[in-house]
């Protein structure tokens, strides 16, 4: 690359990292955190629901936005989560502008494409939710798994459909996987400021991350493995989002003891990213 185009590049993304680097957008993105983790704990408590006979909730995202809509002022909430989760998107992106630079050195472009990717993920988890919730505070509400199936529904009847939906299942299925990991090896604690928390809440934090991670990664597993049938057999009424594989879980024996167990596991992430919104850190590479 030119020197002059570097130059400019390294002056742009200086910049950009001013607004993403303000305690303004910080703080707000602090309050996203609050809605990520609250959006947690409500999936966990419709999930119980749904373990234990309530066929009338839908245990998702959009489940957990409705619960809200349909609380104390809802409409006003939905607007202060969605502008929350947007800022938060935002913020998180912001991280991208730290690694721009390895891009450009063979020696690190390796890792700085997945960490770059990584942050984009979860930028784009922390937008759509953010939309969501916006439109929700509109009055423009829909279902997700109805969204899912319809959409499917769709690809499905165009050239390689099939293919452009089995590679969708093949990156929920990577989604699932990694958060299967990141529990495992502790690898979220990386979000956390560390040292700005309490030393003896640090194995409380870590262990509520680690069954929650888990079973988040179990349930966006399933529906990687749900969405990879209805490709495989063009058959959409397989292809669900969370609300279909936390049911799926409940539909097998055990079931309701088994989703019973995911859903503490959901409701355990959400207090962590509660303890993530007091300590923050967005590094995931830190």
């Amino acid at each position: 690359m030119p020197r002059s185009l570097l130059a400019r590049v390294q002056g742009a993304v200086g910049r950009a990292r001013e607004v993403t680097d303000h305690p303004v957008l910080t703080q707000v993105a602090r309050v996203g955190l609050v809605a990520y983790g609250a959006m947690h704990l409500l999936i966990g408590w419709l999930a119980v629901r749904l373990a234990w006979g309530d066929r009338d909730v839908d245990a998702d995202q959009t489940g957990a936005l409705r619960t809200v809509a349909d609380g104390p002022g809802g409409p006003g909430l939905l607007w202060v989560i969605g502008l929350g989760l947007l800022a938060l998107a935002l913020w998180q992106a912001g991280e991208v502008l730290r690694w721009l630079a390895g891009l450009f050195d063979p020696a690190h472009r390796g890792r700085a494409l997945l960490v770059v990717a990584r942050c984009l993920a979860k930028a784009t988890v922390y937008a759509v939710l953010g939309g969501t919730a916006l439109l929700f505070g509109a009055g423009q509400e829909y279902q997700a798994d109805e969204r899912m199936r319809a959409v499917t529904d769709d690809v499905l009847g165009i050239p390689w459909g099939g293919v452009l939906v089995g590679a969708v299942a093949a990156g929920v299925l990577a989604v699932g996987g990694y958060s299967l990991v990141r529990g495992c090896t502790g690898g979220f604690m990386k979000d956390i400021d560390l040292p700005a928390a309490p030393d003896r809440w640090e194995p409380l934090i870590e262990t509520l991350g680690r069954v929650g991670y888990v079973a988040k990664g179990i349930a966006f597993g399933l529906v990687g493995v749900l969405l990879w049938r209805a490709a495989t057999s063009a058959d959409v009424s397989t292809a669900t989002g969370l609300h279909g594989a936390l049911a799926a879980i409940g539909g097998v024996t055990a079931g309701p003891w088994l989703l019973t167990a995911v859903a503490a596991g959901f409701a355990a992430f959400g207090v962590y990213a509660l303890a993530r919104a007091r300590y923050p850190d967005r590094d995931p590479s830190s």
